[in-house]
């Protein structure tokens, strides 16, 4: 959705309404955009530069009638459920079925133990589907014949469900799996 068009139905951050610096976001992995500003945004991609307050705004914005807003806002309370505030919100809210499992997509919610495959980069980011990727490295692509350049982005990628270690997704046109560590998160 344009800038325009989500400025049809809004004019603020769909999540703390804040005015300023608004940026169409898109809530994987249906890609529905809402719009947001670069502080939500830059919270929601680094969950190690969360200001816990900052997310109080929930309290409102999960009442949303706008799927993707509730997926955000799911996703943002279910990552700081130690704080009881949070908890107490998750506990209230209303989510209908579909629109839960899109919020569950990402597998973000779940319980980490020793046999959750958790995917990172190579500074030891968070991967989650659908995100993009750069490649740190010139990598020879086995099968394909080129080389597939440092700097060059993977987007929407996939997660190799049985190993931590690989991803899937597109370069130069070629399906390929990535080892985590020559790649980073891109924002």
């Amino acid at each position: 959705m344009s800038l325009r068009e989500l400025n049809k139905r809004t004019t603020v951050c769909e999540l703390c309404t804040n005015e300023y610096d608004l940026l169409p976001y898109i809530v994987v992995p249906r890609e529905d955009d809402i719009l947001a500003c670069a502080t939500c945004i830059s919270q929601i991609e680094a969950p190690e530069k969360i200001d816990i307050n900052h997310w109080r705004c929930l309290n409102d914005s999960m009442w949303s009638t706008e799927p993707a807003v509730q997926v955000i806002a799911w996703r943002m309370l279910h990552r700081l459920k130690n704080e009881g505030w949070s908890q107490d919100l998750l506990d209230m809210m209303y989510i209908e079925e579909d629109t839960l499992e899109w919020a569950k997509a990402t597998g973000e919610h779940l319980e980490e133990d020793e046999n959750t495959i958790i995917h990172k980069d190579s500074n030891g980011t968070r991967l989650a589907h659908g995100d993009s990727v750069v490649l740190i490295k010139d990598l020879d692509v086995k099968g394909a014949n080129f080389t597939a350049k440092r700097g060059e982005f993977m987007r929407n990628i996939s997660l190799v469900h049985d190993n931590a270690e690989h991803i899937e997704g597109r370069i130069q046109g070629q399906q390929v799996v990535i080892v985590t560590k020559w790649v980073k998160k891109s924002n």
